[in-house]
């Protein structure tokens, strides 16, 4: 157990068959089940709901539809980013957004600096602390949720629906943090223990049959370094430039020339870069060629020189050799450009750069 952004979060579960590499393998082949609930969960509601998530979200928020959930990044002033988040629209005037735990407290100041500039009525309620989020994901997770429930696998990606399960509701999206399929589910705090076992007993996934296996934090990083996904601290910050961080599908930089759309927080730094020929360095991935894996920070070489930083690896359960990401000069960020990683330690691995996902359930390895 550690300490994480003040929660007590498990690295890895003992016992038998446990460990990060167990936890991953379950993930990949039949289903993992994480507690994320310390993740923020915010709900912001009211009049001008919308109108303070056009202005904080680099996505629109207006063409959302109920029981739409949609990813997006917050940006800073500078165009950097102050968080990547979910956002849910419930109802009209009626949205959840689920931000980072570390970053919880800074997106709710975010939150009331932009409706007290612009004048808007609207209420934020901290949910956080009144609320669980567990997440199930993998290839078996949606058969045995249909067991439970006919509407939840036919869920299209990035859309919920909210269920009543003996007392409690409960908001379950086909969304997820691992690359595969699944769901994550918000439920009454006080509730989450008895929900739980009926979720997991009614569906067959008690842990004694070996389809759900609980997960802690390293495989959860693991299975998101596979999928190619950013994690904050590490591919996103508030002085890494959004354009550079390889989600530009969630930047709408045109948004407020759109219906009802305005202009997002952040938005004209961004156009100024992208006007300029777009940010110096771009994000990639990369594999490396022994089982030394490289850390975050370490310098990439090309031709002799450096030409970029490491942000996340890790030596690849499902691929079986060494992976990352790392931010690289722009005639560098293309697929299979030779690099080298320098370990500070008078030696060199040798990789090359790699188009991102590295795993998808769909393509494969």
């Amino acid at each position: 157990m550690v300490d994480f952004a003040g929660w007590e979060m498990p690295i890895a579960y003992k016992g038998p068959g446990g460990g990060i590499l167990a936890e991953h393998a379950a993930t990949r082949t039949s289903g993992g089940l994480f507690d994320v609930s310390h993740m923020g969960r915010v709900k912001i509601t009211g009049r001008h709901a919308r109108r303070l998530l056009e202005r904080v979200c680099s996505r629109r928020i207006s063409d959302m539809q109920p029981g739409q959930c949609r990813y997006s990044l917050a940006c800073n002033e500078q165009g950097g980013v102050h968080d990547d988040i979910i956002v849910y629209r419930i109802d009209d005037d009626d949205f959840l957004i689920v931000v980072n735990a570390s970053n919880r407290i800074k997106m709710l100041g975010h939150f009331e600096k932009v409706r007290a500039a612009s004048d808007l009525t609207c209420k934020i309620d901290d949910q956080t602390t009144s609320t669980a989020m567990v997440a199930l994901q993998g290839p078996k997770v949606m058969d045995l949720v249909s067991k439970v429930s006919r509407e939840i696998p036919t869920l299209k990606r990035y859309r919920f629906a909210i269920k009543n399960l003996v007392v409690m509701k409960l908001i379950v999206s086909r969304t997820g943090y691992t690359g595969e399929d699944g769901v994550e589910v918000i439920l009454p705090n006080a509730a989450v223990g008895m929900g739980l076992k009926l979720l997991l007993k009614d569906a067959g996934m008690e842990q004694e049959n070996g389809l759900m296996k609980p997960c802690g934090l390293g495989a959860r990083d693991t299975l998101r370094l596979e999928a190619g996904m950013p994690l904050y601290g590490h591919e996103l910050g508030e002085e890494i430039n959004a354009l550079s961080c390889g989600v530009d599908f969630a930047i709408a930089l045109e948004k407020h020339t759109m219906e009802r759309g305005e202009p997002f927080v952040g938005q004209d730094a961004l156009l100024r870069t992208r006007d300029a020929g777009g940010p110096p360095r771009r994000l990639v991935g990369f594999s490396l060629e022994g089982k030394r894996t490289a850390r975050q920070g370490m310098k990439v070489l090309a031709g002799g020189k450096e030409v970029g930083l490491v942000s996340s690896a890790c030596l690849s359960p499902t691929l079986g050799f060494p992976i990352g990401m790392a931010f690289v000069d722009k005639d560098v960020a293309v697929d299979g450009a030779a690099i080298q990683i320098d370990t500070g330690k008078d030696s060199l691995l040798e990789g090359a750069t790699r188009k991102l996902p590295f795993y998808s359930p769909t393509r494969g390895t």
